[in-house]
């Protein structure tokens, strides 16, 4: 009587079918995701190495000539807290990126802003993020 050895698949074999297997769970994750409405995101916001002064400018410049809407970082308004000038840029620009974008619009604030995929809002400062 002889033994044999049951068949056993090739380590190639076992690759290509867990290959598939994790493609085949990101697209239903992304398929889940974006049917939850939960899709990618991204947010613009001051960049941590720009200064205050360059910073103050591309706010100004946001909240006036650029066309963000600037009513929540107001006094007494829920995103006026924290009380600082990154604060209130980011605020500004995510605002106007998020309002422009669609035409255009860039996260640039001469080199004063950056994307991100990490919501900013915190408390009730809620920073949108359109699709």
């Amino acid at each position: 009587m002889v033994n044999q050895m049951p068949d056993i698949p090739s380590l190639a074999t076992m690759a290509s079918a867990l290959h598939t297997t994790v493609l085949v769970l990101c697209l239903v994750s992304l398929t889940l995701q974006t049917t939850a409405g939960v899709g990618f995101r991204e947010w613009c916001v001051a960049d941590e190495q720009t200064p205050d002064e360059e910073l103050l400018r591309a706010l100004d410049w946001a909240c006036g000539k650029g066309g963000a809407d600037c009513s929540k970082i107001q006094k007494n308004q829920p995103c006026y807290y924290p009380n600082t000038i990154r604060d209130h840029a980011s605020f500004a620009f995510n605002n106007y990126y998020q309002k422009f974008k669609n035409k255009g619009a860039t996260c640039y604030f001469n080199s004063a802003a950056i994307i991100t995929d990490l919501d900013p809002s915190h408390n009730s400062c809620k920073f949108e993020a359109a699709p």
